[in-house]
C-alpha cells in the first residue's frame, strides 16, 4: 500500500519569462504525484525577489531571511519530500539555485545549535529528495568523466548536511538532441516518479 506524502517541487531554472524543459518535467511530475494522491506544492525560484548573501554574519542572522522566502521556508517546513529541478550551467547549479539555497537553509531553520556539536544538529531529518538535472552533455559522461561533482556537493554538503536523505537523482542530459517523442518518453518517466517517489 502506498504512503501519501507532502511533495514540494521547487522549479530552479532561472529564466521567469519562457517556458523551458525543467518546467514541463516538473509539470509531469507534479501530475504523477497529484494523481497518486500526494499533496503537491511548486515553487518557482525564478519569480521571487531577494539578495544574495554577503556574510556569514547575514547567513546566521534568522532575523535577516527576506520576507519574500519566508513562504519558501514554511514549504520546506511542511513537505516530506522535496523535489529540486535545475539546468546545469557551467558544470553547477545555476547561481539564483545557489543564492536561493543559501537563503533558505539557514541556522536556526535547517540546522540547530549543539553545544556538543561544533556542526550543529540536522533540522531537516525526516525528509527526502530528489534532483531532476538537465544538461546539454550526456548524462554518463556528466557522471563518470566528470564524476558529477557538483550534483555530489549539492547532495552531501547542503541537503544532506541540513539532513535530507534519502536523495535520488534523474540526470537528463544531450537536451539540444530531444524531440517530441524523447520528451514524451521522459514526461512518461517524471510521471512514474512522481507517483512512486516517497511511497
Amino acid at each position: 500500500m502506498s504512503v501519501l506524502r507532502r511533495v514540494l517541487i521547487i522549479e530552479g531554472h532561472p529564466d521567469p519569462q519562457a517556458r523551458h524543459l525543467n518546467h514541463e518535467l516538473a509539470d509531469a511530475y507534479a501530475q504523477g504525484a497529484t494523481e497518486a494522491g500526494h499533496e503537491v506544492r511548486r515553487l518557482s525560484i525564478a519569480r521571487l525577489e531577494f539578495p544574495l548573501l554577503r556574510s556569514q554574519k547575514q547567513w546566521q542572522d534568522p532575523q535577516a531571511l527576506p520576507p519574500a522566502l519566508q513562504p519558501a521556508q514554511d514549504d520546506i517546513a511542511w513537505c516530506e519530500h522535496l523535489v529540486l529541478f535545475f539546468p546545469l550551467w557551467l558544470g553547477e547549479m545555476p547561481a539564483l539555485v545557489k543564492g536561493f539555497l543559501e537563503q533558505v537553509l539557514r541556522p536556526g531553520f535547517a540546522v540547530e545549535a549543539d553545544g556538543a556539536n561544533s556542526i550543529g544538529q540536522k533540522a531537516l531529518k525526516g525528509r527526502s529528495a530528489r534532483l531532476v538535472v538537465t544538461m546539454g552533455m550526456p548524462a554518463l559522461i556528466y557522471r563518470w568523466y566528470f564524476r558529477a561533482h557538483s550534483l555530489k556537493s549539492l547532495e552531501r554538503n547542503v541537503l544532506g548536511f541540513v539532513g535530507f536523505a534519502p536523495i535520488e537523482e534523474t540526470l537528463v542530459g544531450g537536451t539540444d538532441q530531444i524531440d517530441a517523442k524523447a520528451l514524451a518518453g521522459w514526461q512518461a518517466k517524471m510521471r512514474r516518479l512522481g507517483r512512486s517517489d516517497g511511497s
